[in-house]
């Protein structure tokens, strides 16, 4: 059964210490019962990556060490906001949703009891933000970007060229029966909240059907592969 106007947003770890992630920050505080968000790893993230080629150890512990990563930012998101409480079980986060705050996803509990989420850096904060929303029957997932502007529909197989979302996004996506949609960072603000809270549409539909062409757009162009990990 689907939340009505729940809404998982994923922030990228890319947003750290920059003024959108506090317009959003603000922008999800004003939407209480109706956002869960997904934090990335950001530079939690790349200090796993880092010291994977140091110590050479496998990808199921580097896959835990960056959920564990994510946990670290959602924390630290978490503290900036009264209203956010951090959440790591499908029964905290329709309990926080219910006193009408907003839960930050703590992963790792969840995640590494679901056989169907490989360990692998293919799989990042991207895709587990989509398997969560099938999880918790979401109404929809809104992915927070840097780039854009993004409107009216874009090709999963495109942000992955792209390097917007990993490889397995459009797996996870597809299996999680959730409308997917994506945002320029920029898009916080008034307009974005009354959406979330609505269960309106900001940004652009994310569309699964695999295109004839990759086609090319202008935020592409500057895009370097920058937040694309955990």
């Amino acid at each position: 059964m689907r939340s009505k106007h729940v809404t998982v947003v994923k922030l990228g770890g890319s947003l750290t210490g920059s003024a959108p992630l506090m317009g959003w920050l603000d922008t999800l505080a004003a939407c209480g019962g109706r956002v869960v968000v997904v934090p990335g790893g950001g530079l939690f993230a790349d200090a796993v990556r880092r010291a994977q080629t140091k110590i050479g150890f496998g990808d199921a512990v580097a896959h835990h060490m960056a959920l564990l990563a994510m946990e670290q930012y959602g924390r630290a998101v978490a503290s900036l906001r009264p209203a956010f409480r951090v959440a790591d079980s499908a029964m905290a986060i329709r309990r926080i949703l219910r006193e009408g705050r907003v839960p930050v996803w703590a992963p790792a509990e969840m995640a590494l009891q679901a056989a169907e989420i490989p360990a692998s850096w293919d799989v990042t904060s991207d895709s587990l933000a989509a398997w969560l929303a099938g999880r918790i029957g979401a109404s929809r997932l809104l992915l927070v970007k840097h780039g854009g502007p993004f409107a009216g529909r874009v090709q999963a197989s495109e942000l992955v060229a792209w390097g917007v979302v990993d490889r397995a996004f459009p797996r996870f996506l597809s299996q999680s029966g959730v409308q997917g949609t994506i945002v320029a960072a920029s898009n916080h603000g008034t307009a974005a909240a009354e959406a979330l809270r609505s269960g309106g549409c900001i940004g652009a539909d994310i569309d699964l059907q695999a295109p004839d062409a990759l086609l090319s757009r202008p935020w592409q162009k500057s895009r370097r592969r920058v937040g694309v990990g955990r």
